[in-house]
């Protein structure tokens, strides 16, 4: 890949230029949705609903020969790449974006979605939170709402509302030091959070490795466990899963940042009526 390297001054910059060019080439293929509302515990959770031809207009890959799955990673769009993340990833637009200017940091050789996650990811996160404070998050398998095998973290600007990088921060407690981690009583999910420290200190990858080790051994989750994963400059946030939806509402790490995706009017009105975090408990696993 000949993408030029990005560094956290050129991220924004380029995520705009890509995004420009893609979207005039067609690369780039927003999905249309109508953006509502549910009030929770003195927040709001976003909940975006599909247009009736939202999914329809995707152009899908010719079928291959191949018994092997279609692999979108393996060879990006070059009109989607936004540069190379050293040591080992590669960032990218999000070619069927929900969310405005949502990027993907993918693995350039191949690594299973499932796989645990390492200081190498972690680098290349860092760098790009470094360029952008938003929200970042792992969907680790399908159970989790992943939809692609090869391993790929994402990154969305802040979903608010007000200055908030994602609804969910609203009902977090203060956060816990270094080594320590927390449940917020106002999630009724499984949950874990740990604080990540001031940010900016040499070893930033690092630091935030040892808070996802450290969440992941205080939950219990054996390897192959589905989970996902919230990671801001500031806190960290894993939630095991038992099921990747409920009410037909399929359930990512975004919805546990409080931004759900439905389908039909319908699926919003179950999703309101029942609560977005009765959903969220629903799909969410259990401490063992």
């Amino acid at each position: 890949m000949n993408a030029a390297p990005l560094t956290p001054a050129s991220l924004w910059s380029r995520t705009l230029a890509v995004t420009r060019h893609a979207l005039e080439t067609g690369a780039l293929q927003p999905i249309a949705t109508d953006l509502r509302t549910v009030p929770v515990a003195g927040t709001a959770f976003q909940v975006r609903v599909l247009g009736k031809v939202a999914l329809k207009e995707r152009k899908r890959p010719a079928p291959s020969s191949s018994s092997e799955p279609f692999n979108p990673f393996a060879n990006p769009e070059p009109d989607l790449v936004l540069g190379d993340v050293p040591p080992a990833h590669v960032c990218l637009l999000n070619k069927f974006n929900v969310v405005e200017h949502h990027l993907l940091l993918v693995t350039r050789a191949f690594e299973p979605q499932d796989a645990l996650l390492s200081l190498a990811d972690f680098d290349a996160l860092s760098t790009c939170l470094e360029g952008l404070d938003g929200l970042a998050f792992y969907n680790a398998g399908e159970t989790a709402g992943a939809s692609q095998r090869h391993k790929h973290l994402q990154l969305v600007p802040p979903l608010g509302p007000e200055l908030l990088r994602a609804p969910v921060e609203a009902l977090l407690p203060p956060l816990p030091g270094p080594g320590r981690v927390v449940a917020a009583g106002s999630l009724p999910f499984a949950h874990l959070l740990a604080g990540l420290g001031p940010w900016g200190a040499p070893g930033q990858g690092g630091r935030m490795l040892a808070a996802y080790r450290l969440l992941r051994e205080a939950m219990g989750l054996a390897e192959h466990a589905p989970y996902n994963l919230l990671v801001t400059r500031d806190w960290m946030l894993l939630v095991p899963r038992a099921r990747a939806e409920h009410l037909g509402v399929n359930v990512n790490a975004l919805g546990f940042a409080g931004s759900l995706l439905v389908r039909t009017p319908e699926q919003f009105d179950a999703v309101a009526a029942l609560g977005p975090l009765e959903l969220l408990r629903q799909v969410a696993g259990v401490v063992p």
